[in-house]
């Protein structure tokens, strides 16, 4: 078997008019045998060593186990006293014994599951003895006037889909289980629609902080459009900074879509993968600003990417990978010690990864000419032919080492599409590319979402301005005030 694949490969690469000696064949045989081996049988995780500057647990003994109250400090406590009634008499003489005023406390958290009510409003009706006028009491705003779903409900269902990933069909299995029957799941996705157009003017200022921002990151992924549109392959489209997230559904995976961003955008260094659509889409926005004399933008590489290229090759086969994989280990734990430090204090431990680099760019210049075609070439290409901008992050503390914060932010929703596999309609790409971006809004600045959508609607209904996460995290006065009368 193995000198049949052997003679196949020998004669697919004499096909391309390319020679390969016994030592080369034997790589790329190899290369390829394991590649199928680990497409059934590899580890999913990319770890290659562990953390050496995270401390070792040492200390006293394990503590006592808290009483729930203490672990969750902003949970109510209920009261439920137990007495023994009539009193017990007294073992040793026999009288009837009294309330000592002392108990005894044990403490269990308990879950009160969801439950369902119809509000029935009554308005009031005056009428003035004259029998000549008559007034009804005004309703209060709501989100979505005369809806049969209270606002609370209608908030509930975007967060459950688009915060827990729960899709509307398993939302209306779980109510019936609480006891409510025949919720059509229809109507409730139409609840995300009329909610998003709600938040829009939200979404617009996340829009504008994004295009205002210096440095982005960008990243896209798949969005499947079951019907509703000509093409059935879309793309979330993903912008954003340490504490925004902006998306955007679109049809295509064109950089036209990335350079309508920067084109109208303050942005001078947009972090990605290594996509031609970026390249194409930093080029047509330098061409704009370079006839203005606007501030030209740079294109910061993933190392991420890079590294992934090596820790996916086979060690018994090119054993050389690790000498790269070593180096990514010391240059990401120097970005372990770097995160939350001031910027002169990050160029600094940036400064000491540049060595590092620099060894792998001199060792991959050796072995580029000396590999054939495979993996491990195609790994030593990428490299070298992005080294400049998988370097740039060493000179600027605002851009990150890779694009991981950003792939993140897609990742609910790429869990999502497993669970409702696509949209309906244009409308429903819309409405995620909306609700993902505040919730993921959210996530960034560490806002509890439902918290941040009660009070935004509340916001919204008393005609106040809006704000974002990030803006109603830092807003002194906090939750908004009740809507008047």
């Amino acid at each position: 078997m193995r000198d049949e694949i052997d003679r196949l490969v020998r004669e697919n690469y004499e096909l391309r008019q390319m020679k390969l000696s016994d030592d080369q064949l034997r790589l790329i045989t190899e290369e390829q045998l394991q590649d199928l081996v680990d497409k059934e049988y590899g580890a999913s995780s990319e770890r290659y060593k562990k953390n050496e500057n995270k401390p070792k647990k040492e200390g006293p003994a394990k503590p006592r186990i808290k009483r729930p109250s203490e672990r969750y400090p902003n949970v109510p406590v209920r009261e439920v006293p137990i007495t023994i009634t009539p009193a017990p008499s007294c073992e040793a003489c026999g009288k009837q014994m009294s309330d000592s005023g002392m108990t005894e406390d044990s403490e269990q958290l308990t879950v009160i599951p969801k439950k369902y009510e119809i509000i029935r409003t009554k308005r009031a009706i005056y009428r003035c003895s004259c029998q000549s006028c008559m007034q009804t009491a005004p309703l209060p705003p709501r989100i979505i006037e005369g809806s049969t779903y209270s606002d609370e409900m209608t908030v509930d269902v975007v967060l459950s889909k688009y915060c827990d990933l729960i899709p509307m069909e398993r939302y209306v299995k779980m109510a019936e289980r609480g006891g409510l029957m025949n919720l059509p799941p229809n109507s409730l996705i139409d609840l995300t629609h009329k909610f998003a157009f709600f938040v829009l003017q939200v979404y617009r200022l996340i829009e504008a902080e994004i295009l205002s921002s210096r440095v982005l990151a960008a990243d896209e992924t798949p969005h499947r459009m079951l019907e509703g549109s000509d093409k059935k392959s879309w793309y979330l489209w993903g912008f954003s900074t340490p504490t925004l997230c902006y998306l955007l559904a679109k049809s295509t995976r064109s950089g036209d879509v990335a350079h309508d961003i920067l084109v109208k955008s303050a942005c001078e260094v947009l972090m990605s993968d290594v996509y031609t659509g970026y390249g194409k889409a930093i080029r047509l926005a330098n061409e704009v600003r370079e006839s203005s004399g606007d501030k030209l933008i740079v294109n910061a590489n993933c190392n991420a990417h890079a590294r992934r290229y090596f820790f996916k090759i086979n060690f018994s086969v090119y054993p050389e990978a690790k000498f790269y994989l070593d180096h990514y280990h010391e240059i990401y734990q120097l970005n372990d010690q770097a995160k939350g430090k001031p910027a002169d204090e990050v160029l600094k431990l940036r400064a000491e990864m540049q060595p590092h680099f620099e060894a792998m760019r001199t060792k991959a210049l050796e072995e580029l000419v000396r590999y054939p075609d495979g993996k491990y070439k195609k790994a030593l290409r990428y490299y070298l032919e992005n080294y400049a901008g998988l370097t740039y992050f060493l000179t600027d503390p605002d851009v990150p080492i890779d694009n991981n914060g950003q792939e993140r932010l897609l990742r609910s929703h790429v869990v999502g599409r497993k669970t409702w596999y696509g949209t309906h309609s244009e409308q429903g790409a819309e409405t995620a590319a909306i609700l993902f971006s505040l919730v993921e809004t959210c996530k960034l600045n560490g806002v509890n979402p439902r918290e941040y959508f009660a009070d935004l609607v509340q916001l919204i209904l008393n005609r106040k301005p809006p704000l974002t996460p990030s803006q109603w995290k830092d807003h002194a006065s906090g939750p908004a005030p009740p809507a008047p009368g």
